[in-house]
């Protein structure tokens, strides 16, 4: 018998029980569906964490307060007032791998305009903010170091606060006079449309110059963030060496003494969230892997079931002189196309719910072209390793047995 004929002839014992033969791809199905949509989901949020993190800015070094320490109990980073302006001068003569630093203080404010009213976040900072933190600006200007200088009350806006405040993120509010806890400031811009970074709205932000901010509306000289943009991706290291040297000099700290401060690498945390996202995708395919195994088992399960009850036809098939290896593909060929078709409906139904499950997290699925291949080869080895069994065994029968079976 050629190989035609024993598709030909396993396609029609699978049609003879199709119930079976759907419920044995059942789980086949199921286990690539799984892997195929978990690694698109898993992938999906790498790209979502990643693309959040650069969006912070490139080549970012953020510098916070340390820890404030009040009767033996230490607080969280950032808890401590360690850092002023005076620091700002000190970094920026820090080293030639720090091109651009921009202070940032600020604190939540009651926004109102007319009978618009809105709580958001206002941010004291300077120009540079822009270019660091890739801010463009949808209409108008953004703050200038004139600003700074003079204390001017003026104030860029996001979208999400015009739309708080007039009901259309369209709406002129370019040189109108908003209060920002009962303080006049004339809006001079709005900046265009960012989204989400991280765990802020970057639509729903107002920046004003961070000398107006601490006189104006925080009452206090200290400031929250330094935000410094590396002469480039490669010069990262240096530029927090060059700043934690600067920072340690300009307050005092001896050796051995613990810095007043901490500086986040934004290549080292990219690089630690896609070593834990990925770790998590290689969870997330292995749990779904192991449906196929058990798929796998369903189609064993089956096939020593078919053999059994088609014992007097291999008898038959046998005594008129079929050989073994006949009956072996005969009946490898069924499993392996139990695995395959199952594979490619799973391939199907894995794209669809990893797009569905996407869309109600609200983010972008990522599937991959490598873990389809890997799925539906997988589910295809499966049938060949566990349909050797029950085809050897049907192979190996003895005919006279056979033809005796009842």
């Amino acid at each position: 018998m050629n190989f035609l004929e024993s598709v030909r002839v396993s396609l029609r014992a699978l049609l003879a029980n199709k119930l079976r033969s759907i419920l044995t791809m059942l789980g086949i199905i199921i286990g690539v569906s799984a892997v195929i949509a978990m690694v698109g989901i898993a992938n999906g949020a790498t790209a979502q964490i990643t693309s959040q993190i650069q969006g912070l800015g490139s080549n970012l070094l953020i510098v916070s307060p340390g820890q404030a320490n009040s009767g033996g109990v230490r607080g969280g980073t950032g808890s401590a007032n360690t850092l002023t302006m005076n620091d700002l001068p000190k970094i920026e003569a820090a080293g030639s791998a720090v091109k651009a630093v921009a202070p940032s203080a600020g604190r939540n404010a009651q926004v109102v305009y007319g009978a618009g009213n809105t709580s958001t976040t206002v941010t004291g900072t300077t120009s540079e903010y822009a270019v660091i933190r890739s801010v463009s600006m949808e209409r108008g200007r953004f703050l200038t170091q004139a600003d700074v200088d003079q204390y001017s009350r003026v104030a860029v806006v996001g979208p999400t606060v015009v739309q708080n405040l007039m009901g259309s993120a369209d709406a002129d509010i370019v040189g109108k006079i908003i209060k920002l806890n009962n303080v006049p400031f004339q809006v001079i811009g709005v900046t265009a449309s960012q989204g989400s970074s991280g765990f802020q709205n970057n639509d729903d932000m107002i920046f004003v110059p961070i000398t107006t901010a601490q006189a104006r509306l925080i009452g206090n000289k200290y400031v929250r963030q330094f935000f410094i943009e590396a002469s480039s991706a490669d010069m990262m290291q240096t530029a927090q060496d060059e700043v934690t040297i600067a920072l340690r000099q300009a307050h005092k700290i001896q050796a051995g003494q613990p810095d007043d401060f901490s500086i986040m690498n934004q290549a080292e945390v990219l690089q630690t969230m896609q070593g834990v996202t990925q770790t998590m995708t290689m969870l997330l395919g292995g749990i779904a892997a192991i449906s196929l195994l058990v798929g796998g088992i369903g189609i064993m399960n089956i096939m020593l079931v078919s053999v059994t009850e088609r014992t007097r036809e291999i008898g038959i098939r046998k005594a008129i002189g079929a050989k073994g290896r006949d009956i072996l593909m005969q009946f490898l060929i069924e499993a392996v196309i139990l695995s395959v078709l199952g594979g490619g409906i799973g391939i199907i139904f894995g794209w669809s719910g990893s797009k569905l499950i996407g869309r109600m997290l609200n983010m972008t699925a990522s599937i991959s072209v490598f873990s389809v291949l890997m799925a539906f080869a997988f589910s295809a080895g499966i049938g060949i390793v566990f349909g050797v069994f029950p085809a050897r065994k049907a192979a190996g029968m003895d005919p006279i047995d056979a033809l005796r079976y009842e």
